[in-house]
């Protein structure tokens, strides 16, 4: 099989730079071992006006029968008809794709120690394919597929489907594309790491076992681009060879990604539902330090209270589902649902008779659904509640047509400038009929002795409201909305500071009453 690599240039910008992005000599013709074959790179053009670095790889279809590669539920489908005469030599595949994993390692990386800075300018690039399996399995192959693919990521995508035989074009064409790609705005290793992942996608098929490990490397090879692809899915799913626990596992990932990416922040700072060490120093009475709604709570160690009064979580939870109750709700969402306790309680309750459990964090959604043992429950148990990823910041049609919303210690997690954007996502398109918000009392802090002055509950909350502070909003968006809104406290409440948690229970107005916002927040854009 072959593929071409072309750039041009001028004489203070040569298009030999080629050779030092790709770390081979234009002036030698190189010979790389691969698993499966030979790999050669050689030149067969290089001036300073043009230069075009060409990759021929020669493939033992032979070898690769015995070493057992092909076989299985990864293999090529060919293999199933002949092992020994097949397109596995010729037509662009995964051979090739880890082929050039292989031969440009460092380029792929972005390297370029003997000219820094040349590796991060996109140059333009022209890249030839004369062979490439475009299967669709039902999924829109050929050269439809070849645009879907490469057109999203900035490449003018020339693509011929190559005929079963010119001499007979009465038998229509064959499964393979003739394809060219050409771009002015790619750098280059961004377009091997490209090639990496789609060469495979194309083909529908891979020549190894896809193992779970496979994930890790679409997603390295995909960072930066795959994330906002818009057939992600598509990608995912094909490279992964249809394996479903896999390509559910990429997706996770990738919309974590595309959310950090769109809040300019840090995957680590989005998925942190989790903790790997609760604060020690967040503790006070048997009560937690409002660890936030699914946040790991930690119990009281002292063993001379008898019997233990209900936790502040436990009263929390309680009052939400008293909300519930009065607002008549059958079909609830827990946005912000963390590790599922509240699910947990909503699933004991035969009054609800759908639950949506909606977090940003992946592991949190993986800690809920172990915990709640969502896979051993009785099927018509079961087929109560549903778990989905996704950020309260964006408009989400999965979240319309509730009776009831939940945000259980969430709104304090979202910086203030992005509070708006979740309040037109819950309360303007989402809207349902009530929304239950709790949030802690700042004022209530003084009374946690092990609390420091000054010091929120949850090293994650963003502020913590007095009760003047919350009342205010509650009436500001009930206002806004369409919404009437009252307020009650939530554990011991003290005659001077109040109640260590503060409850709003939005109930909605008519709505041909309901006045609803003109704009769309910054950050409340449909996902």
């Amino acid at each position: 099989m072959f593929m071409s690599i072309s750039t041009t240039g001028s004489a203070e910008s040569p298009a030999t730079d080629l050779g030092f992005l790709l770390h081979k000599h234009p002036g030698k013709v190189q010979r790389f071992t691969t698993s499966h074959g030979e790999a050669h790179v050689f030149y067969p053009e290089a001036g300073d006006e043009v230069c075009t670095a060409a990759v021929l790889l020669d493939v033992d279809p032979i070898a690769l029968v015995r070493r057992g590669r092909g076989k299985g539920r990864a293999g090529s489908p060919d293999f199933a008809l002949a092992q020994y005469v097949n397109d596995r030599p010729y037509a662009a595949s995964s051979l090739l794709a880890v082929a050039l994993r292989t031969v440009f390692r460092s380029a792929m990386k972005g390297a370029c120690p003997a000219r820094p800075g040349l590796a991060d300018r996109p140059r333009p690039l022209r890249i030839a394919l004369p062979a490439v399996p475009a299967n669709g399995a039902g999924e829109g192959g050929g050269v439809a597929m070849t645009a879907r693919l490469f057109e999203p990521l900035g490449w003018r995508v020339e693509a011929a489907a190559i005929p079963l035989d010119e001499a007979f074009p009465e038998w229509g064409d064959s499964r393979y594309v003739r394809l060219e790609l050409a771009s002015d705005s790619v750098r280059l290793a961004d377009a091997l790491q490209q090639l990496y992942v789609l060469l495979p996608v194309l083909d529908g098929a891979k020549h190894y076992w896809v193992a779970p490990d496979e994930v890790d490397k679409l997603l390295a090879a995909g960072e930066g681009w795959l994330a906002t692809h818009p057939e992600r899915g598509l990608i995912a799913r094909r490279y992964l060879s249809r394996r479903w626990s896999l390509t559910r596992a990429a997706m996770e990932r990738l919309e974590l990604a595309r959310l950090a990416e769109a809040d300019d922040r840090e995957v680590e700072e989005i998925d942190n539902a989790v903790e790997d060490q609760p604060e020690a120093a967040d503790t006070e009475n048997g009560e937690q330090h409002e660890q936030g709604h699914g946040r790991p709570e930690q119990q009281d160690q002292d063993q001379d209270q008898a019997p233990k009064p209900p936790s502040l979580a436990e009263q929390r939870r309680a009052a939400i589902l008293a909300a519930l109750h009065e607002a008549g709700a059958a079909r609830v969402a827990d946005l912000g649902c963390g590790q599922g306790e509240l699910i947990g309680a909503l699933l004991k309750d035969a009054r609800f008779t759908e639950i949506l459990g909606v977090d940003v964090s992946v592991r949190a959604l993986q800690t809920a659904n172990r915990k709640l043992r969502l896979e051993r429950l009785p099927e018509r148990q079961a087929a109560r509640v549903r778990l989905a990823q996704g950020a309260l910041t964006y408009t989400d049609a999965r979240l319309k047509g509730f009776d009831a919303a939940v945000l259980c210690e969430v709104i304090e997690h979202l910086d203030l400038p992005r509070l708006p954007a979740l309040e037109y996502a819950v309360f303007g398109a989402a809207r349902p009929g009530a929304v239950v918000v709790t949030t802690p009392n700042v004022e209530y802090n003084v009374r946690w002795e092990s609390l420091p002055a000054g010091r929120v509950r949850h090293a994650d909350h963003r502020f913590e409201w007095t009760r003047a502070e919350f009342r205010a909003w509650a009436e500001r968006v009930a206002t806004a909305y369409g919404y009437s809104v009252v307020l009650r406290p939530v554990g011991p409440e003290d005659p001077e500071v109040g109640a260590p948690t503060q409850l709003a229970l939005f109930r909605v107005a008519d709505p041909a009453e309901a006045p609803m916002p003109t704009t769309t927040p910054e950050g409340g854009e449909p996902r």
